[in-house]
């Protein structure tokens, strides 16, 4: 009696898998598990692209898409810049305002007092610039020192980090969107990381961009994320999966949690969507 054949899966249900990185896919040590490498490339066998769509900047993005041998689009710089890392070369980029920005810091430091800043040069090749007192999380990012404020303005940038002596993260950021609300976006994007960004930038605007390169909808991405600056690429896609390490603030607008990032939270609903 002849067995019968196999039957062969089906497209995967989702064309579209962005993944944040930092808290998401990337575990403590900047590695991605070999389950969740397995996963990803089960799902892209299935018809399935995966974007990379990060706060980092393109520069500080490379290591990690050469540790994936990633070679399609990856969105970075919060939504500021698409990345095109088989081709190695930039497809958009959208600046902040030099004048904007300094009238913004100005406002939050004479609401709030001094403030500790780095600042993102823009290009494939832009500098992260931080000064003596803003303090860097684990100082595993390549970086160059601020030595004059000046120098915030003497080049092309992406984005500023904002730090303060005494108020959190969640603190400043309010803070932040209170004095400067109307000149540029503030958005919360790890601990101790508060950006100010060109006004409307946002995740979901950079992850719309690519997206419609690869031609594919909204209703067909599913998002991983695990911090308040993934909130807007979450009410953008179909499906939003956070991280069980989430913010607060993530979790509650996400239709779905996972694990941890420690604990291949990413695998865990892509291999259950496999599955199906």
């Amino acid at each position: 009696m002849s067995q019968e054949p196999a039957p062969t899966p089906g497209p995967f249900p989702y064309r579209l898998i962005a993944t944040d990185l930092d808290g998401t896919l990337l575990r403590p040590d900047d590695t991605v598990s070999p389950r969740t490498r397995t996963a990803l490339r089960a799902a892209c066998a299935r018809g399935a692209a995966h974007l990379i769509v990060t706060g980092r900047s393109v520069p500080w993005t490379l290591p990690v898409l050469d540790l994936l041998g990633h070679e399609g689009l990856a969105v970075c710089g919060q939504g500021a810049q698409v990345y095109h890392a088989g081709e190695r070369r930039m497809l958009t980029s959208v600046t902040l305002d030099r004048q904007l920005a300094r009238l913004a810091l100005a406002r939050i430091e004479e609401s709030v007092g001094p403030l500790a800043l780095a600042v993102s040069r823009d290009g494939v090749d832009g500098a992260v610039l931080v000064a003596p007192e803003y303090r860097e999380q684990d100082g595993s990012l390549p970086s160059r020192p601020l030595q004059d404020r000046e120098q915030v303005y003497a080049e092309p940038v992406n984005k500023l980090y904002i730090q303060h002596p005494r108020l959190d993260n969640d603190a400043l950021g309010r803070a932040a969107r209170e004095a400067a609300g109307d000149l540029v976006s503030v958005t919360v994007s790890g601990p101790d990381i508060v950006e100010l960004l060109p006004l409307g930038l946002s995740k979901a605007r950079g992850l719309a961009m690519a997206a419609r390169r690869l031609g594919v909808r909204a209703a067909e991405t599913l998002a991983f994320g695990d911090m308040p600056n993934d909130i807007p690429m979450f009410a953008w896609a179909a499906h939003g999966v956070a991280m069980d390490n989430a913010h607060p603030e993530l979790r509650s607008v996400a239709d779905e949690i996972t694990a941890s990032h420690e604990e291949d939270g990413i695998a865990v609903v892509l291999e259950k969507l496999l599955a199906r």
